[in-house]
């Protein structure tokens, strides 16, 4: 025992310079991660996990793109009259610039908010205001006046923002004419227009066939806009506007062109370095749950765009308590820390569906820890767009 770790999974973020176009990333985040051991006394071990913020990739790959060049896609692609804009989330951070462009492009724009709450959970109104004013979210389609008479001015509980008010702003300042229903449904859109451009993230691809099936003559999501430059501009293949970040109030940064190349570069780095085998990932957003505001973080299309091999999959982990409190209830002190050792040194490659990992987290890894990198990185001014997880596959024996 004496000369056991003490210590488990350790998450620790590491600071880097600014990253500007161009710069070789591969090269500063393993020189980072290496001066940081040095500095700070640990060593690199077997599968420590490096996390590199999709932000400082797509600001590497110079991943830009104007209101302009969004305005001009969506007109090509939607016609440029009216358009139904249906189940955008509420952010001036993630939809607001998009938003702008979008409205840039078209005479006039049906704003379809979904209500209670947008996809990622920030709330229009409170499910008790519509058990009260006896309204039905899933069947019920509100116009603005009928929203106003029914609940008034609703504010964001943490930005204090009317999202309802400032997108119709937004809207009506680009030059488009801004009318704003709330629905649930789909096929609410197309009493008002066929031709639609459905901004939701996770669900869109259903969203795209009901509104196809019910007869919307153009449907576009936002992961189909800006797929390819417009006029030089950045773009991406696979997600569009999806994970756009707002960069200036004209300018957004979308979300990293594919760089796979780019985790297997700085594991190849970082082997060449140390003689040891790590495992890369980009993360953008963890996929968690604020319990008081409700919020879904997960506003990225995925939690990670990009990993190396070793963490594909989900854990094979026992629940310890569960085997404490149940196959040996009747051991104690050293005796039951053997058992539990030999279950874990004897546990099946695939534990899926066994009562002895019963609230274990059923999760992809990369879901996993691209949370935990998302936490210790946070979202402000802590200057650590690498984060380095250590032990976070050791176990009660290792």
């Amino acid at each position: 025992m004496s000369n056991e770790r003490r210590t488990g999974t350790t998450s620790r973020g590491i600071r880097c310079p600014i990253i500007r176009e161009g710069d070789d990333l591969a090269f500063i985040v393993t020189s980072a991660v290496l001066e940081a051991a040095k500095a700070e006394g640990f060593e690199i071990r077997d599968r420590d996990v490096i996390s590199v913020t999709e932000s400082i990739v797509a600001r590497s790959q110079g991943n830009y793109a104007s209101v302009d060049a969004i305005a001009k896609d969506v007109k090509e692609k939607l016609g440029g009259e009216t358009i139904g804009v249906i189940f955008p989330i509420l952010s001036r951070n993630r939809f607001a610039i998009c938003l702008r462009g979008i409205a840039q492009g078209a005479k006039k724009i049906v704003l379809m908010l979904s209500y209670p709450s947008d996809e990622v959970g920030n709330e229009l109104v409170s499910l008790d205001k519509l058990d009260e004013a006896n309204i039905n979210p899933y069947s019920d389609v509100l116009t603005l006046a009928r929203y106003r008479e029914l609940f008034g001015e609703n504010r964001h509980e943490f930005t204090d923002v009317d999202y309802v008010a400032y997108y119709q702003e937004l809207i009506e300042g680009c030059g488009a004419e801004c009318e704003i229903i709330f629905a649930n449904r789909p096929q609410a859109i197309l009493d008002y227009t066929k031709n639609v451009l459905t901004c939701d993230i996770h669900t869109r691809e259903r969203t795209k066939r009901l509104l196809k099936a019910a007869g919307a003559e153009k449907v576009f999501g936002l992961d189909d806009i800006l797929t390819a430059p417009v006029d030089g501009s950045g773009y991406n293949e696979l997600y569009g506007l999806l994970g756009s970040n707002k960069s200036t109030e004209d300018k957004i940064k979308l979300f990293p062109r594919p760089c796979q190349e780019l985790v297997k570069d700085i594991q190849d780095r970082v082997l060449k370095e140390t003689g040891k085998h790590v495992e890369v990932m980009v993360y953008g957003d963890g996929a968690f749950k604020d319990p008081k505001g409700k919020i879904w973080e997960l506003a990225d299309p995925v939690v990670s765009p990009a990993f190396t091999e070793g963490l594909i999959g989900t854990p094979n982990e026992l629940k310890l308590k569960y085997l404490a409190d149940n196959d040996y209830a009747a051991l104690s002190g050293e005796e039951l820390r053997e058992a539990i050792a030999k279950s874990i040194r004897e546990k099946d490659a695939d534990l899926k569906g066994t009562m002895a990992t019963q609230g274990t987290t059923p999760r992809q890894l990369t879901d996993l820890i691209g949370s935990l990198s998302d936490l210790t990185s946070g979202s402000g001014d802590k200057g650590t767009p690498v984060v380095l997880i250590q032990g976070y596959f050791d176990n009660y024996v290792s």
